[in-house]
């Protein structure tokens, strides 16, 4: 199958590479507004019926006509002379506010970028309300509802121009405004880091482009990897937001961003793996039509990418087992993208080969000449092979003494960037320093009646009272009835950040504690509100942890024990990987949370970070074991045969794992992701170049061809199959990381 698909992409290249710019053009248009169709906003909305907070979600939703996809900024309005608001003040506030009210808000169409003209229109009309008076009377507070997702940039948009309106029009009343909320936040976050977002992107562009430059002495070879990357990704998300159409799955409005940068990542490594054995090829059999090389090595080459390419997609297919529905969804999600990431590279990538032949290394003259000095890879492969004991206890005490860094890990379930001075968070202060943290973002109970009687603010009036004395509760609000008084809600402002530890130890304890006790006969009554979710969404991630780690490991042992056809090959992959996993979250753990002080580590980061590291790592794994077991087929000792592997291998792993790393590095110019882009930049290189390049080689070479025991390898027969000989060396040729 992998060498049919391959031999037609080489023999037909222009079809091939015709059929998938067609697809990645049309496509590129239609996506922004199918990922629009199938993300939602809600994060409790990934939660099960059966926690407590989406239970209450879920009545806000039915019973209080509550919008999903309603986001909530709060705005600050005071006197600009510092003076308390007089009541002809609050008059003048509540009519510039109804007329915001009236006011549809136009998304702006700004010039900064290709793809602006794709963003969906959000424009729309806020709903505002009067929220809040501070006690001293030093300001109003007011509550405007936007619809739709915070990390929009159209719904950002919206918002900008909604709050420049706002603050004109309260100037011009003598007043002056503050704005903050999620929403707002995230868009203090974005403006203030857009120079830094804008130059890191571009700078890890630049260097991803000046390595395949340098690497292949070719700008060609350098620029065609993004191109083919790109069109791939295009038919991808097609494909992943197609698929949530038709299945009703949803997506968090952050799946879209994670699936470009990996399939980026590794469509740019599969790419490289063909690169460097084409290139191997062609120094090799300098008479060979280049067209029938790229076919041959397409064949060979396509089994090891279609081996890791399923390990990634077996991997994120057990988050399909998860509760917390974000993990539920993105799993599958990224699966999708992956698979056509793997059609693509074995039909366009192979059809790229076939097409372009000797002129992918153009315009270098020496690109196809075979090194005639010992390269670095080559010195490598020999330090390696020649003192394995050592090369083995100095890589595993590396990875041991990072690992080390796991002891008193804690997780972190806070959103956001906590400590980021913006004037959002400067507002949420000012706010705080009179009234309850939580007015802007308050703890809600709701109550409904069992028996279809009618409930009364004097029945719910012990249980209010009861919250009141509640430690930590700032105050309660009056309850509210919905229409036909079968529900109700009692509003609670926790003194806490409602983004705090503090605040969810508050929900989900002394609150859930008290309802449960004075709760009326004849009615249930749930818990929501932010803390109660996030405290919620942390239940949920432990138990799938504890599902989803074994699953994922037991299916890469199974993909692996398929590839290798070995027993003992695998478990050695999987202890060196896990190694790696274990050495990269205790960096991780050591640089945030026990130097920088923070409250741990994302609860997201051990699951996203168990995925990427050990299915991506698995595929240097797989290019570093194949290439071991091609050259055990061949004559003469193991070690030998380790070597040659070593240096065939070390340039394309080499660069595909800097090239994969720089790419997650990318994640840190997006607020909130350091963590993320931190570790896994880390796992990566610790992956490509500790645990392929050295660890597992060492092991092989101390095992020797009884690392593929019960069947060991036997010469073969099928020249497609054998490593390509030396072909006569030129007179010179530079240096470098050797033949690959």
């Amino acid at each position: 199958m992998i060498r049919a698909l391959t031999g037609y992409s080489t023999r037909h290249p222009w079809k091939v590479i015709a059929l998938w710019a067609v697809l990645g053009v049309a496509l590129s248009a239609l996506i922004p507004t199918l990922f629009d169709r199938v993300t939602q906003n809600q994060t409790g909305d990934f939660l099960p019926r059966s926690y407590d907070s989406a239970a209450a979600l879920n009545i806000a939703e039915e019973r209080f006509g509550v919008n999903p996809d309603a986001t909530t900024v709060t705005v600050l309005v005071a006197r600009s002379d510092g003076k308390a608001l007089s009541a002809a003040d609050q008059e003048r506030i509540e009519a510039e506010a109804a007329k915001l009210a009236k006011r549809r808000v136009i998304m702006p169409r700004e010039d900064d970028g290709p793809q602006q003209y794709l963003v969906p229109d959000r424009s729309q009309t806020p709903t505002i309300a009067p929220a809040m008076t501070a006690p001293d009377r030093s300001f109003e507070l007011l509550s405007v509802e936007l619809i739709g997702n915070r990390a929009d940039r159209g719904v950002q948009g919206v918002y900008r121009t909604f709050r420049d309106a706002a603050r004109t029009q309260f100037s011009e009343a003598g007043m002056r405004t503050g704005f903050t909320g999620p929403l707002a936040d995230a868009v203090d976050t974005v403006d203030s880091r857009k120079i830094t977002t804008t130059v890191g992107g571009g700078l890890i562009m630049g260097l991803i482009i000046l390595l395949n430059v340098l690497v292949f002495r070719s700008v060609l070879a350098a620029l065609l990897p993004l191109l083919a990357v790109a069109l791939i990704g295009f038919v991808a998300a097609g494909a992943v937001a197609g698929a949530a159409m038709i299945t009703g799955l949803k997506l968090d409005a952050s799946t879209p961003g994670l699936i470009n940068v990996v399939l980026f990542g590794i469509g740019i490594d599969y790419l490289l793996f063909l690169l460097f054995r084409f290139r191997e090829a062609l120094r090799a059999r300098p008479e060979q039509s280049a067209r029938e090389v790229a076919g041959q090595v397409s064949g060979r080459v396509g089994t090891a990418i279609t081996s890791a390419a399923l390990t990634i997609v077996a991997a994120f297919a057990t988050l399909g087992l998860a509760t917390f529905g974000q993990f539920r969804s993105m799993g599958p999600a990224i699966a999708v993208a992956i698979l056509v990431m793997l059609l693509g590279s074995l039909t366009l990538l192979p059809a790229l080969l076939a097409a372009t032949g000797r002129k992918m290394f153009w315009p270098s003259s020496t690109a196809l000449h075979r090194e005639t000095r010992e390269g670095r890879a080559a010195r490598l492969g020999e330090l390696v092979t020649r003192r394995p004991l050592m090369m083995l206890t100095a890589s595993v005490a590396l990875l041991a003494a990072l690992a080390a860094g796991l002891i008193g890990i804690r997780m972190d379930y806070g959103q956001g960037s906590p400590g980021t001075q913006t004037p959002a968070a400067a507002t949420a202060a000012e706010i705080s320093r009179t009234l309850p943290a939580g007015v802007s973002d308050p703890t809600s109970v709701f109550v409904t009646s069992k028996d279809d009687g009618a409930l009364t603010a004097d029945r719910l009036d012990g249980l209010s009272r009861a919250l009141t004395r509640v430690k930590g509760v700032g105050q309660v609000a009056k309850t509210v009835l919905n229409k036909d008084h079968r529900a109700a809600r009692i509003d609670l402002y926790p003194t806490a950040d409602p983004q705090s530890q503090q605040a969810r130890d508050l929900a989900s304890g002394p609150i859930r504690a008290a309802v449960a006790q004075h709760t009326p006969a004849g009615t249930t009554a749930h818990v929501g509100g932010t803390p109660a979710i996030i405290a919620d969404i942390s239940t949920a991630v432990e138990h799938d942890l504890t599902i989803v780690f074994p699953v994922a490991a037991a299916l890469i042992a199974l993909i692996l024990l398929l590839l290798l056809r070995s027993l003992l090959a695998p478990v050695i992959l999987m202890l060196s990987v896990g190694l790696g996993f274990a050495a990269t979250l205790g960096a991780a753990t050591l640089l945030f949370q026990h130097i920088l002080g923070k409250p741990g580590v994302s609860f997201t980061l051990p699951l996203v970070l168990f995925l990427f590291v050990v299915a991506l790592g698995t595929d240097y794994n797989i290019l570093i074991t194949d290439r071991i077991r091609e050259e055990m087929r061949r004559p003469g000792p193991a070690r030998a045969a380790v070597a040659r592997a070593v240096r065939h291998t070390t340039p394309a792993i080499t660069t595909a794992g800097v090239v994969l790393a720089a790419s997650f590095a990318s994640l840190a110019t997006s607020s909130g992701n350091e963590q993320i882009a931190f570790a896994m930049t880390l796992g990566i290189m610790v992956s490509a170049l500790v645990v392929s390049l050295v660890l597992v080689p060492a092991l092989a070479a101390l095992l020797g061809r009884a690392v593929w025991w019960p069947v060991r390898p036997r010469p073969t027969t099928n020249p497609q199959d054998r490593a390509p000989e030396p072909a006569p060396a030129p007179d010179r040729a530079p240096a470098s990381w050797g033949s690959p």
